[in-house]
């Protein structure tokens, strides 16, 4: 991503974090972290390799989180947060939270369930 001015906050945001992936990668990380990709592809129930790679370097090139490489045959991979990545905590909580709420009150009314 390389914009030059933020002209809307939610929006650069969004466009950042948007996407199936990005916030499940995230939210995994801050659960468990260092992981190696093969650990991260287990625990984010329904990513491919391909699309996890993906997803990974996007997110090192946003800064969020950062790769270590280990001279080892094959070569090991740790994915970390960064310093700055988890100060995402809150803000996934938060999301974590409203969804559960909100799947709460959809069941209430009788509304159809998204997968």
């Amino acid at each position: 991503m390389k914009k030059t001015a933020i002209t809307c906050p939610i929006e650069f945001s969004v466009d950042l974090l948007g996407g199936k992936w990005k916030l499940a990668i995230l939210h995994t990380l801050l659960q468990k972290s260092p992981m190696r990709f093969k650990e991260l592809e287990r625990a984010v129930a329904g990513i491919t390799p391909t699309v996890l790679t993906t997803q990974l370097r996007a997110l090192e090139t946003e800064l969020l989180i950062s790769r270590e490489i280990f001279a080892t045959v094959p070569p090991t991979v740790e994915y970390t947060l960064t310093e700055h990545g988890k100060t995402m905590q809150a803000m996934i909580d938060a999301i974590e939270t409203w969804g559960l709420s909100h799947f709460e009150v959809l069941k209430e009314k009788g509304a159809p369930q998204q997968a």
